[in-house]
């Protein structure tokens, strides 16, 4: 039994890396030739940015390769024999928190590396180190007491209930949907500081749009976002009344009105189809085959690893393969998610107007622009990852005469080298 664990996370693994070396190749093949939305220059640059990007995540998938093994093989028994609590609740707590603290340490190298080398390569980054130590002390201390309750709760379910998995499902999904009420005001208290819209015209053109698709809003706040990077983006955060619509100062600055309210609209049509509902559902339904299969595991692999039947090894065993469970769903939830892109795309062009189909167009070129998002993608790249149609795509669906953009791009086949 845990040869097959190992097995089955040893291909995720390979897949994973597979996919992103075609990608890099399908990248590095298609930079070369005419640009695409992009001048000369920037395409060249996005499709850097696409390749280092890649490279560092296969630097990442081979670190969480050996950290895989090394917590199976030795790591789990070293929680287990160096935490003593007498409270056999604490025991629990303490071990799993230990492993989510060292598995914080070790990817924060990579999440330096991507702050302040590879973004700071490409203008990305506007933040300082003290606000970054002052981000990653603020995350750490959450992850500690929100994470630590989170894991009690699971403690509680295990030891008091007998179709435990299926009440810890539930209990973890309720949290989920208290994380997306909670998150504008977290991030707000904590991150980012958000001030409310001051533009009066832009604010009413925005509630006209609200109320067409009955969308009631706790406010319009404009997030500082720029202080710590210089990508472009919105969000419609929370449920219920605590919705609030953040808009970046970034994407204010450089978007038009017109192309401000045909983005606006375009997440007003996610709000208007129920969109955020379908997510959190196929979240649910993940959630559920993650608890239903973690919580039905033979005594024999137990036995292997060598440790007892503990709460505390459940919960690592399904965080140590909660991205593997995400890998074989990404694909299903991806071709629901480009599906609800299209139709949030039809009904932003709608809202913004006569000319709305140009107003997003014109947004989305700006956004692959400024976010130097390379608009090409192998096509296993985006079975796997792409929550978001090619761009290309969204702009043939808009209208835009895609014969008119050079495609030799997309001519060819993949040269598969990093």
């Amino acid at each position: 039994m845990l040869m097959t664990i190992v097995a089955i996370y040893t291909l995720y693994v390979c897949i994973n890396i597979y996919v992103s070396v075609m990608q890099i190749g399908y990248v590095n093949q298609a930079k070369r030739k005419s640009a695409v939305l992009l001048s000369a220059s920037e395409f060249i640059k996005a499709g850097n940015y696409a390749v280092e990007k890649e490279k560092m995540s296969i630097a990442s998938s081979f670190v969480d390769y050996i950290v895989f093994i090394a917590w199976i093989g030795f790591g789990i028994s070293f929680l287990q024999n160096t935490i003593f609590f007498q409270n056999e609740a604490m025991l629990n707590v303490a071990i799993v928190m230990g492993f989510l603290i060292i598995n914080s340490v070790i990817s924060l190298p990579f999440s330096y590396y991507e702050k302040f080398v590879l973004d700071e390569k490409f203008g990305f980054n506007k933040s300082s180190i003290r606000l970054y130590i002052k981000d990653t002390l603020i995350s750490f201390l959450m992850t500690i007491l929100f994470g630590s309750l989170v894991v009690w709760g699971i403690y509680m379910i295990m030891t008091s209930l007998t179709l435990w998995w299926l009440w810890s499902f539930a209990f973890i999904f309720a949290v989920v949907i208290l994380i997306n009420m909670l998150f504008p005001t977290f991030r707000a208290l904590f991150f980012d500081k958000l001030t409310p819209l001051e533009n009066e015209e832009l604010n009413a053109q925005i509630k006209i749009l609200m109320d067409k698709t009955g969308f009631v809003s706790s406010g319009v706040f404009i997030s500082d976002a720029s202080k710590r990077d210089a990508r472009l983006n919105a969000y419609f955060g929370g449920l219920g009344k605590t919705k609030r619509v953040v808009l970046f100062d970034t994407l204010i600055e450089k978007l038009t009105t017109k192309e401000l309210l045909a983005v606006l609209g375009h997440e007003l049509g996610h709000f208007a189809h129920g969109d955020i509902y379908k997510n959190i559902a196929m979240v649910g339904a993940m959630l559920f085959g993650m608890f239903a299969v973690f919580g039905n595991l033979p005594d024999r692999l137990y036995l292997e690893l060598g440790i007892s039947h503990s709460p505390y090894l459940v919960m690592i065993l399904l965080l140590l393969f909660m991205p593997v469970l995400g890998f074989i769903m990404m694909p299903v939830m991806g071709i629901v998610s480009r599906h609800n892109e299209y139709e949030a795309d039809k009904m932003g062009s709608e809202l913004a107007g006569a000319s709305g189909e140009i107003e997003l167009a014109n947004a989305l070129r700006k956004l692959v622009s400024e976010n130097k998002s390379f608009p090409l993608s192998h096509p296993l790249y985006i079975f796997f990852h792409y929550t978001h149609p090619p761009v290309l795509e969204r702009l043939k669906a808009l209208g835009v005469n895609i014969d008119e953009i050079d495609k030799s791009s997309l001519e060819g086949t993949c040269e598969a080298v990093l």
